[in-house]
């Protein structure tokens, strides 16, 4: 089988990309534009792997990838591709239209050219996989789960836009016949992750006794899915889920953001003592446009049909998160020293109150 991934540069695409060459045995092509959060020292371990092929393009030039399905002649697509940060969304949403929509829908457009032209057996057995996130459903009460039927209602430029590129696979889909799945995610953590999200900011910022940055009260809540588990069940779904179907994948792992960051201070103090505890780093900063309270994923439908469960903890993942972060500095200090300086990114911060 060969799997062709899009955006495979990025923090859960280089997770799955791993997994298909490390473990699977897929023959796997990457495709990534590279853009900020893009890198492939994050595929080192695999670099060298005859299964594993990198292409430098674009999801949003047509013809590029009209070009790459020729050539490579894949079996399975999962599309994880996307501009995926909220605050950057807010500051800057025409970046999120371009590739999350409109690169959607040339990736759709080549591969259905791509597909119509198949021996009937092979045309049978291609899988379109979109990878999406719980963000599309909006924000939750104090109970309740989302389900796959759920409906949609975005409040972000990045959920919006999310949204849009599901239901243009969705449509493809029905319109067309293109074999498609989706699957929708909670918040990931892990090993490589951009350090501009919450936990990898809280980690390098507690190693390097800087601000903790709060939004609000640190009341809202998350489900907290590790990047792993994440990358084992969209594998799965595109070997084992139902054509045209929706999955929802979370992580049973509900806390608040106050919650997080005090666990990461804890964790810290343990591994790398200081002369202070790194909870007195932490400040509330003015919270984020429409942010919202709480998501919370209902994972019936993926455990019941397909078997799949995360194996880790929040404590578990969390522990395993923390500790890469100690043992890889030359991973993210490229990044601090470089694209990236540990700002949270989109709004100014302000102190609360």
């Amino acid at each position: 089988m060969k799997v062709l991934v899009t955006g495979g540069a990025g923090f859960i695409g280089s997770a799955v990309v791993r997994l298909l060459v490390g473990e699977v045995g897929a023959q796997t092509v990457n495709v990534d534009a590279l853009t900020y959060a893009g890198n492939l020292e994050s595929l080192e371990t695999i670099a060298d792997n005859p299964l594993y092929r990198f292409v430098h393009a674009n999801i949003c030039d047509h013809a590029s990838m009209a070009a790459l399905f020729e050539t490579e002649q894949p079996d399975v697509v999962m599309h994880l591709a996307a501009e995926s940060h909220v605050d950057r969304s807010i500051d800057g949403p025409a970046a999120f239209i371009e590739t999350n929509i409109t690169g959607t829908y040339s990736l759709l457009e080549a591969a259905r050219t791509y597909w119509a032209k198949l021996a009937p057996d092979r045309k049978k057995a291609f899988r379109f996989h979109h990878i999406s996130t719980d963000e599309v459903y909006g924000s939750l009460g104090a109970d309740g789960l989302f389900t796959e039927t759920t409906p949609y209602a975005p409040n972000s430029p990045y959920s919006a836009s999310k949204a849009s590129s599901d239901h243009l696979v969705r449509a493809w889909h029905h319109t067309y016949g293109l074999p498609v799945v989706i699957t929708n995610c909670s918040n990931n953590y892990g090993p490589y992750h951009f350090p501009e999200k919450l936990i990898p900011l809280v980690i390098l910022n507690g190693l390097e006794g800087k601000p903790l940055p709060i939004y609000g009260t640190g009341q809202n809540v998350r489900d907290w899915l590790f990047v792993e588990d994440h990358a084992r069940a969209l594998w799965a779904v595109v070997t084992k889920g139902r054509v045209g179907e929706v999955y929802n994948i979370g992580g049973e792992a509900e806390k608040t953001n106050i919650e997080v960051v005090q666990s990461i201070c804890d964790l810290l103090d343990e591994l790398v003592p200081s002369t202070s505890t790194r909870r007195d780093l932490i400040t509330y900063v003015d919270d984020r446009p429409g942010h919202d309270a709480r998501y919370a994923m209902d994972i019936s439908k993926i455990t019941r049909e397909l078997g799949w469960q995360p194996q880790e903890t929040f404590e578990s993942g969390l522990r395993k998160t923390v500790e890469w972060y100690l043992q890889n500095k030359s991973w993210w200090q490229k990044i601090r020293e470089g694209r990236y300086d540990g700002g949270r990114l989109g709004l100014p911060q302000k102190a609360a109150g």
